[in-house]
């Protein structure tokens, strides 16, 4: 990473409340095929969150703590706080001295940015304020948000125009949370209805959607210099597993993510 900080841009997108089965179930069936390009192998990793909802998740994102990799072991990180005794700090590990990873990277130079998504990001009042905070600059619309079945498609136009006015020698840091799959998301299959509700089904149709789209994330952040992309979900969701339905709950829905970092070819934008 100490390679990668100062020379590329950095783009961190959390598709907020994506289950690891349904985005892998659908990598492999080929209904992804925008993101699964880019995957390495076509495949995701398969990860723990580090919170079951969208707020302790993003605090510990933010501090460098990405979701762990789904296996026993201690598991350098990409990025960390300066911290006396971190036993996943390595030699590649990019290591900054303020307390966040945002503020990390605008002390070596970036701009940061933020376009929001859940209500976590609304600014709207006190809470909704913290994490849209910690950027020079952040976005959120109603447009933006859960209840908007166009979502998406309106985050990205706002991270293009982010990425156009950013000035050119100027490193960028981007960051999107997609609302997308965030319930309600029965509006993304069709023939569906609100009183049909949301399921793994209209779970899967809204991934699809984010699909249609983030080819145009991907091209807008490596127009202008080589980009590190880092894909992941904050955490996920359950429909009616074992009897639970919903987030912030110890179940294994919940806890198990997927997760991809990988580099945008510059050249394959233009």
């Amino acid at each position: 990473m100490n390679r990668i900080v100062g020379s590329h841009d950095i783009l961190l997108v959390t598709l907020d409340t994506l289950r690891y089965d349904v985005a892998a179930e659908l990598a492999a069936a080929g209904r992804i095929p925008n993101l699964a390009r880019h995957l390495p192998g076509g495949r995701w990793e398969k990860r723990h969150a580090p919170g079951s909802f969208t707020y302790a998740s993003h605090q510990a994102i933010f501090a460098g703590f990405l979701p762990t990799p789904a296996e026993p072991g201690r598991h350098p990180r990409l990025f960390a706080a300066d911290f006396a005794g971190s036993e996943t700090t390595a030699d590649g590990t990019f290591v900054y001295d303020t307390p966040d990873l945002v503020s990390g990277l605008a002390k070596a130079g970036y701009r940061t940015a933020c376009v929001g998504g859940v209500g976590f990001f609304n600014k709207q009042g006190a809470l909704g304020s913290v994490l849209p905070g910690l950027f020079e600059e952040s976005h959120w619309e109603p447009e933006f948000g859960v209840t908007s079945p166009t979502s998406f498609e309106s985050q990205v136009t706002r991270a293009e125009e982010i990425a156009a006015r950013t000035a050119p020698e100027q490193p960028l840091f981007l960051f999107v949370n997609v609302s997308a799959l965030h319930q309600p998301n029965w509006f993304h299959l069709p023939g569906a209805s609100k009183e049909d509700g949301d399921s793994r089904a209209t779970h899967a149709a809204a991934l699809e959607y984010v699909d249609r789209h983030i080819g145009r994330l991907f091209t807008a952040m490596s127009r202008r210099r080589p980009c590190l992309a880092l894909v992941c979900s904050d955490h996920g969701t359950a429909y009616g597993d074992d009897g639970w339905t919903g987030h912030r709950i110890g179940h294994a829905s919940v806890w198990t993510v997927p997760y991809a970092h990988f580099l945008l070819d510059q050249e394959a934008a233009r």
